[in-house]
């Protein structure tokens, strides 16, 4: 199951270059990397990131994060996958541009 991720580009580029990543501010004040699957990265996008233009949606694939992958509570009781420790590049599966449209923003084919 592919789970989802949404860096700001500044984010998606220090990651690239480092090779790994504790997330983005959000990520570090709150002691894990936050994730959403694909019935809820929609929603995450338009609550977190409504007014963003350049964004960057990367794909990890929850089975190989092991153990620190935990699904946890969040909105409204769902389960929201949570990454208790960095992500490497050698995780990400992909990475997509995420522009914004008039409505939101427009995600890749196949995503929701």
């Amino acid at each position: 199951m592919l789970i989802f991720k949404i860096l700001r580009r500044p984010e998606w580029d220090a990651f690239r270059a480092a090779g790994q990543t504790a997330g983005a501010p959000v990520d570090l004040a709150d002691g894990f990397i936050h994730f959403s699957t694909s019935t809820q990265v929609v929603e995450t996008a338009a609550r977190h990131f409504a007014t963003e233009a350049n964004l960057v949606l990367v794909a990890v694939e929850a089975d190989r994060l092991g153990p620190a992958l935990w699904w946890e509570p969040s909105r409204g009781g769902q389960l929201f996958p949570h990454l208790y420790r960095p992500l490497g590049l050698d995780e990400v599966i992909w990475d997509k541009s995420l522009p914004l449209g008039a409505t939101g923003h427009i995600f890749p084919e196949g995503v929701i």
